[in-house]
């Protein structure tokens, strides 16, 4: 929340209880939208509405977007039918559709039911659309032009109608069918010569966006082409809507903390973290918790299954911890590193012997050199119990210390190659490769290590271990 809402919120709600709410306009209207509906949020519902209804009607329907949905709710309960249906028709479609779609059913259709005939039209075509497509996300004001024209008539025709459009900084020419022939920057149509016709001006074949098109697919086409509005256009190229990078901006903020919280190994929030209740959060982390906790009763199985060795030689479970770490800490980058190489459409699931190839040798420097570190760890640990005379001469030190070594080289290299392979296997089996989270790989990596800890053991140990 920006400063300007905590140093005005009291104050506005003194002008509130005093009913100055000339005062109250003037003070409102020096604030940008944004820092209007941080005021709002500090605010009871019953103080917001009172303040809402000061605003001018268009910064009240932009405002009335930054809410969080549960304030929208009450707003909306507190202005009245008449005044929440003039909040809703002043608002842009994408962001009256990104409402409506939070409501439950009954409230959803009754207020669609009361919209005018057009923006009703509107609304129930993008509604239409699945809930994580771009259809829901698009709107419908924006500057189009007939291919045919020249420069001056959509000059012209933009000073008519550009008021409305959610973004003049793209111009979008179509044919007599309404199909996309291209578009062109403002910049471009201005500087032309007035006679110039649009279709030697608009650059043709422009990327685009498919209404059915997941919305992620928006923060790649846009983030690849650098532009600040996409079309979209349906299975015909017929010209639906625009797509904006504000709204593609928040969609790339949305998915990005989803992937963030999947890598903790937290299903995704539905809302903001302060507004999430102890039991959502339950639900959300619990089965996460309970899946790894299974997970784990594996490496119980493993240690149980070498619990003679154990017994024999006690200093192997004294450097448990710091072998299976190293797999856990290895395998977690190797996933962090392609899931975001994923989700960039850097590499693809196609590509995995490259990647492959890519961390075997880097899981090998890496091993190697933890592996050096690990066997001067065992060589410094033995030094110091025998300084206090705790050493035991039969066991054989040195070969403790390969042991480490070869099975830290051996469990970081398996870490590797399993964190960078377990988000593509997730990826082209249709799962969001966020799912390929610390805490799995790490729990992966305590069965799969101790394993190789153990056999490792086993062999340059037997005659110790009996």
């Amino acid at each position: 929340m920006s400063g300007t809402g905590h140093l005005l919120a009291p104050d506005l709600k003194e002008l509130i209880v005093e009913r100055r709410f000339v005062d109250l306009r003037a003070a409102l209207r020096e604030l940008d939208p944004a820092d209007v509906a941080d005021v709002l949020t500090e605010m009871e519902p019953e103080d917001a509405a009172l303040a809402f209804r000061v605003l001018k009607r268009d910064v009240a329907a932009e405002a009335f977007t930054y809410l969080e949905g549960d304030l929208q709710e009450r707003l909306i309960e507190e202005l009245g039918a008449e005044r929440s249906m003039r909040l809703l028709e002043d608002m842009d479609p994408d962001d009256r559709v990104a409402f409506l779609d939070e409501l439950p059913a009954e409230v959803a259709t009754r207020l669609i039911n009361a919209l005018s005939p057009d923006n009703r039209r509107v609304t129930q075509a993008m509604l239409g659309y699945p809930p994580e497509s771009v259809g829901r996300m698009m709107t419908p004001d924006y500057v189009r032009v007939d291919a045919g024209w020249t420069a001056a008539h959509a000059i012209e025709h933009v000073r008519k109608h550009g008021r409305d459009a959610e973004t003049i900084h793209w111009i979008y020419a179509v044919g007599p069918d309404g199909r996309l022939v291209g578009d062109l920057h403002i910049r471009r149509l201005l500087l032309a010569d007035p006679q110039t016709p649009i279709d030697d001006l608009c650059e043709k074949r422009p990327p685009s966006l498919r209404a059915s098109d997941d919305r992620e697919e928006a923060v790649r086409v846009m983030g690849r082409y650098d532009r600040t509005a996409l079309p979209v256009v349906d299975a015909d190229d017929k010209l639906l809507g625009i797509v904006t990078f504000d709204d593609v901006a928040d969609v790339a903020e949305e998915e990005a903390t989803e992937d963030i919280q999947q890598l903790g190994g937290v299903a995704a929030l539905d809302q903001p973290y302060m507004e999430t209740g102890a039991g959502e959060m339950f639900r959300k982390r619990g089965g996460w918790l309970a899946a790894l906790f299974i997970g784990q009763t594996f490496t119980v199985a493993v240690l149980s299954i070498f619990e003679n060795q154990i017994a024999a030689l006690t200093a192997l479970a004294v450097f448990i911890p710091l072998v299976i770490s190293c797999g856990g800490n290895s395998g977690s980058q190797a996933a962090t590193l392609v899931t975001r190489a994923l989700a960039l459409d850097e590499v693809t699931p196609g590509d995995w012997a490259r990647i492959v190839r890519r961390e075997l040798l880097s899981g090998l420097l890496l091993g190697a050199t933890l592996g050096a570190l690990g066997l001067l760890t065992v060589l410094i640990w033995n030094l110091y119990r025998r300084s206090v005379g705790a050493g035991d001469e039969s066991v054989p030190m040195h070969l403790i210390a390969m042991t480490i070594a070869l099975a830290v080289t051996g469990v970081v290299t398996w870490g590797t190659i399993v964190g960078s392979l377990l988000p593509l296997i997730l990826k082209r089996a249709g799962f969001d490769p966020g799912v390929a989270s610390t805490p799995l790989v790490a729990t992966l990596m305590d069965t799969s290590g101790m394993l190789i800890y153990f056999a490792v053991a086993v062999v340059l140990l037997h005659e110790a271990l009996g």
